[in-house]
């Protein structure tokens, strides 16, 4: 077997002499590719073959890509990517064209002769798993977890996307060959057949009856595509028929397979497309071929110790190249490993079909043993081995026997005589003494339940350059916290599992058993005085050491230096930090292979070698620097003292007396492990989920505070830009308006040039003209002269007059003005109190009727409290009202603005009116006999006035005989200052009164009082003045005349007689406070005899 090291060359031989396939693996040549720089292997990841099957390409992890042509026996560089290759494939019909898919989600496009890129695709999420090109070499399916895209290799443009749940993931979509139906697999075991050009579903392959889920990983379809292979986490093969849409075979591998991680069909150029030789890729790293036909093993490539990650088949079934565990590539010859015949075969494989015999119910599994036939030779005889018996194992070796055949009585005789075991076989010799039971599925279990929350950190506290093994220890230490609780609390689990995730990497089932049984075994009572050091270990390393060197121990003791210090550093890191890596395989190998205790001992044993430097040590820095770094030490002496210590220490304080026998794990399931302090491991572990929730408070709150700070920015900087856009604007329309007014100016000053052109022609003309009739003109101008005289002599006489008459009138419109504004201004003062007065009313109304219930007793008080104090305004404001009312028959103008005006005031109040309508519409029902009472008593008591103001009137007629004539025309001033009315209106007089004088005592609105004086054509008895006020007269002026809204057309010279407000107003309070006192003796009566209803009806009212 060939080995060649491409290095750093960018072309070359692939094997320097003729190859010859090796008879025991077929293998012709292995590829590796060094680092001269860092001293290590480049591993390969990819590999694709082209179509003629005579070259294939391959990337390694650092991005290069290699083309190597096995029938010319070359290699070359053809490019450098910088990134991981994560799937390749070659163009179908641009054979020198192929893809590449990079870690950064991205697919490449590259010439391979040329070496220039060709085109450059983006659009997936996640790592492209695959890529499938169909058999025209048109179109192309790249697969990553979470989506699937159809790409035009014409355009390199998308087509077509794949979107699905995230629940749902898919395992792997590809063309079928020879067909134009596309393949998707899904991770809930569903298969569907689409047709590429319209992307209709075709059909849908089901699974077996029974149910059993196989979690589909791999899958391989015939050149022919009308058998389909599938297989996954388990050693089962199904195998479809295409054509039928049928489940033909379920095909049960060896029990050494567990999981089937690829699937290849090895062509053949007599079979029509139609493979019989399917290779199965394990999860041990070794592909097993075998016949779909006959499911007979033929051979098998890789092995324990070389397994394979990666196989790709040549088109041609010629060659099989392979990556293995340690990233080199293997060219395997198809044609050597068929001629093996030598290795006898393993008759394990097993078929599960159906009988037909048997109902769709029930399935008759069948399972039978083959042999593989021997290829036919050509007449030479080739000797066979003859195989002995094993001999009889007695009962002492039967307890030293290993898995896998080994005597752990020899590997021990081994390990004396060498000190350790061969570094080939020392993984394999350490699975076989740790008996490892390999348990797949629970394992799976433990790390299909994701990264533990203790380990999401892991990165911060152990950072470690290659993310390979930090994603190989955050897997293994969420495995360990899912398996015990007190995993995920244990801070220096990550120093005890580091050294064995780094041997073991590429195998993390095994590294996780390993460290499990380390753990089980070797790390007996550690975590029983969690969170604190492990004391009674650590007790029983003091007192080995006190047994055989006292004088050490007590150095440490006057130096104040505990086990914790001296002895718990090296069994936390199981020695990783002070040994090297061969150092600590040597010793480990020693550890493995003896008694659990055997780790305690080689502690004192690492003490006692370094005693000469340790005495001379005395500050704890020094102590503590000492057990964390390397020093300098004969191992193999240490290895010595440690197995003297074994067999010299007493059994009283040997740590085997307290320590139990090493125990392998369980197969199937592994044990539960509940040797620490649950309350503090539950405890520490709420802790932690409380810590972790404030701490994710805290940064989704600092995530609001960044973004709002962003938002913040983002806003300053727009206004920012839109003031500067402003000022631009501003500064644009500034120019303008200069441009502008510079245009203007220029227009200006040429329309300014114009005009005296103009004016320049027009005084030519006009010289010209003024020459000719110069002597008309003087003629004629002595006689304008004496006629402007004279006009001039008319226009000031008539200036004159018509300046005086001007003057006066301006003065009359001045003195008419004035009237006119004092007029105005008292007539406003009286509508705003009006206004006011009516307000008020509407105001204490709607309050009384929402509360009625509560205060109809109060409003009773005030309204006999109101009226005790308002009789005699009450009285005065009914003869003034009546007064007034007459005055307006004369003025129908006046009447008819203040109506108008009213009418606009009404229509306003009607409408707050409204509500307190309805309200009191059933009151006024019930009021409406007291109202008749007071009609009654009102009639009698005024026609007692009136006959009281005709004797007044007839004295006052005769003490003012000159002002009897006016009084018979506007009505005669009483002692109060109203005005009396006409005969001709005494029933006017009399029915206005009335209703004002009921629209004082019911509390009503004066619009409504207003509204019906208009139905009946009435004045209105107080339309522009306050119920309220006082005449403007008072007695202290008697000379003073009264100025009146009904006088607005008089002229001012008109005088009023005045009469003074004293005369008679005994006699009228005391008239006045009667009649009030038989009104409210008729108000109590009625309020007494419909007491019960009014309180019934008051409360609905207000509930309403």
């Amino acid at each position: 077997m060939q080995t060649i090291d491409v290095g750093s060359k960018e072309d070359g031989q692939v094997w320097h002499r003729k190859p010859n396939p090796s008879v025991s693996n077929g293998i012709i040549v292995t590829v590796v590719r060094s680092n001269p720089h860092q001293n290590k292997t480049v591993r390969f990841l990819q590999v694709a073959f082209d179509t003629t099957g005579d070259s294939f390409v391959s990337g390694d992890h650092h991005g290069n890509i290699y083309v190597f042509d096995i029938s010319r026996n070359r290699f070359r560089l053809v490019q450098k990517t910088g990134q991981a290759c994560t799937a390749l494939s070659f163009s179908l019909r641009r054979t020198t064209e192929f893809l590449v898919a990079l870690a950064d989600y991205s697919i490449k496009c590259f010439d391979k002769d040329t070496k220039q890129l060709v085109s450059w695709m983006r659009g997936h999420e996640g790592a492209v798993s695959s890529i499938s090109v169909h058999s025209s070499g048109r179109y192309a399916i790249s697969t990553s977890s979470d989506t699937a895209q159809l790409w035009d290799l014409d355009t390199f443009q998308r087509k077509r996307k794949l979107n699905i749940r995230q629940s749902v993931g898919i395992q792997r979509v590809f063309f079928l060959p020879l067909s134009n139906t596309i393949l998707s697999c899904f991770n809930d075991d569903s298969i569907f057949a689409w047709e590429s050009d319209t992307l209709v579903c075709k059909y849908q392959l089901s699974g077996p009856q029974d149910g059993t889920r196989v979690h589909y990983k791999a899958f391989a379809v015939t050149r022919e595509g009308k058998t389909l292979a599938a297989g996954g986490r388990s050693n089962l093969l199904h195998l479809w028929c295409l054509d039928s849409r049928q489940l033909m075979r379920v095909v049960q591998m060896p029990p050494l397979v567990r999981t089937v991680r690829h699937l290849e069909f090895l062509p053949d150029s007599f079979d029509g497309g139609s493979s019989q030789v399917l290779g199965v890729l394990s999860q041990d790293g070794i592909m097993r071929f075998i016949n779909i036909q006959t499911f007979k093993q033929l051979f098998e490539v890789g092995s324990i110790d070389n397994a394979l990650t990666t196989v790709t088949i040549c088109p041609k079934g010629r060659h099989i190249v392979a990556v293995t565990d340690s990233g080199a590539l293997n060219i395997y010859s198809v044609q050597g490993l068929t001629q093996e015949v030598n290795k006898p075969p393993q008759p394990l494989v097993k078929v599960v079909s159906q009988d037909s015999t048997v109902d769709a119910s029930g399935v008759l599994v069948k399972v039978r043993s083959g042999t593989v036939r021997r290829p036919k030779t050509s007449g030479r005889r080739v000797p066979a081995k003859v195989l002995r018996p094993p001999a009889v194992i007695t009962g002492d070796e039967k307890e030293n026997d290993l898995p896998g055949g080994l005597s752990k009585k020899k590997l021990l005789a081994l390990l004396k005589a060498f000190g350790e075991y061969p570094a080939k076989y020392r993984m394999f010799v350490w699975r076989s003494l740790l008996q490892l039971p390999e348990n797949h599925a629970a394992f799976n279990s433990l790390v299909e339940k994701g990264v533990h929350p203790a380990c999401l950190s892991l990165q911060e506290r152990y950072p470690i350059k290659s993310q390979k093994l930090q994603r190989g220890l955050q897997r293994l230490l969420s495995a360990l916290a899912h398996w015990s609780a007190i995993f995920g609390e244990t801070d220096y689990l990550p120093l005890v599992a580091f050294p064995f995730v780094k041997l073991f990497q590429n195998n993390p089932l095994i590294c996780f058993e390993v460290v499990a049984t380390v753990i089980v075994n070797w790390c007996q009572h550690w975590f029983e005085y969690f969170p604190n050091p492990p004391l009674n270990v650590l007790s029983m390393v003091e007192n080995v050491l006190a047994h055989h060197d006292k004088e050490l121990l007590q150095h440490l003791v006057d130096c104040r230096i505990t086990s914790q210090l001296y002895a718990w550093p090296l069994l936390q890191t199981l020695f990783s930090e002070v040994l090297t890596r061969d150092e600590w395989l040597r010793l480990f190998d020693n550890v493995f292979s003896n008694h659990p205790a055997f780790l305690l001992v080689a502690v004192v044993a690492y003490v006692t070698c370094c005693r000469a430097q340790l005495l001379t040590l005395a500050f704890t820095e020094d102590f503590e620097y000492f057990f964390h770094h390397r020093n300098n030490f004969d191992m193999a002496a240490m290895i010595k003292e440690t197995y003297r210590l074994m067999s010299t220490t007493p059994e009283d304080i040997h740590p085997r007396s307290t320590l139990s026998p090493f125990e392998p794990l369980l197969r199937g399931q592994y044990p539960v492990f509940n040797k620490y302090p649950t309350f503090i491991v539950e405890y520490q572990s709420q802790e932690r989920e409380r810590i972790r929730q404030q701490e994710g408070q805290y940064l989704r709150e600092r995530q609001d505070l960044q973004e709002l700070r962003a938002e913040t920015v983002r806003q300053q900087a727009q206004d920012e830009a839109w003031y500067t856009q402003q000022e631009l604007l501003q500064e644009a329309e500034q120019q303008r308006r200069n441009i502008l007014q510079q245009e203007e100016a220029k227009l200006a000053e040429q329309r300014v040039k114009l005009a005296a052109m103009k004016r320049e022609l027009k005084l030519k003309e006009l010289t010209l003209v003024e020459a000719t009739h110069r002597r008309f003109l003087h003629h004629q101008q002595d006689q304008r002269t004496v006629q402007l005289q004279r006009l001039d002599d008319e226009i000031q006489r008539k200036m004159a007059l018509r300046d005086q008459e001007t003057a006066a009138a301006v003065q009359d419109i001045e003195v008419r003005q004035m009237e006119l504004d004092a007029k105005r201004r008292l007539f406003e003062q009286q509508l705003a109190k009006e206004q006011q007065r009516v307000n008020q009313e509407v105001e204490a109304e709607l309050g009384v009727r929402r509360h009625r219930a509560e205060l109809e007793e109060t409003a009773f008080r005030d309204v006999l409290q109101s009226d005790k104090e308002l009789t005699h305004d009450t009285k005065r404001v009914l003869e003034e009202s009546v007064a007034e009312a007459v005055q307006l028959g004369p003025d129908q103008e006046w009447q008819t603005e203040v109506l108008k005006r009213l009418e606009r005031s009404d229509a306003d109040q009607q409408r707050r009116q409204h509500l307190l309508s309805q309200m009191a519409l059933e009151t006024r029902g019930r009021e409406e006999e007291l109202a008749k009472l007071m009609m009654a008593a009102e009639g009698r008591k005024w026609e007692k006035v009136e006959d009281e103001k005709k004797k007044k009137k007839k004295k006052e007629q005769a003490a003012a005989p000159v002002e009897s004539s006016r009084g018979d025309q506007e009505g005669l001033p009483n002692e109060q200052g109203y005005q009396r009315p006409p005969k001709s209106q005494g029933e006017t007089y009399s029915k206005s009164s009335h209703i004002a004088f009921l629209s004082l005592v019911d509390h009503r609105e004066p619009g409504e009082m207003y509204s019906r004086l208009r139905e009946r054509n009435l004045p209105s008895p107080c339309p522009t003045r306050d119920p309220g006020c006082r005449p403007s007269s008072a007695p202290t002026q008697p000379n003073a005349k009264p100025v009146c809204l009904n006088n607005l057309n008089r002229s001012p010279s008109e005088s009023s007689t005045t009469f003074s407000l004293d005369r008679g107003r005994a006699e009228l309070d005391c008239k006045e406070r009667e009649l009030m006192k038989e009104v409210r003796d008729l108000r109590q009566k009625l309020a007494r005899a419909k007491a019960g209803p009014s309180s019934t009806y008051s409360s609905s009212t207000v509930s309403q």
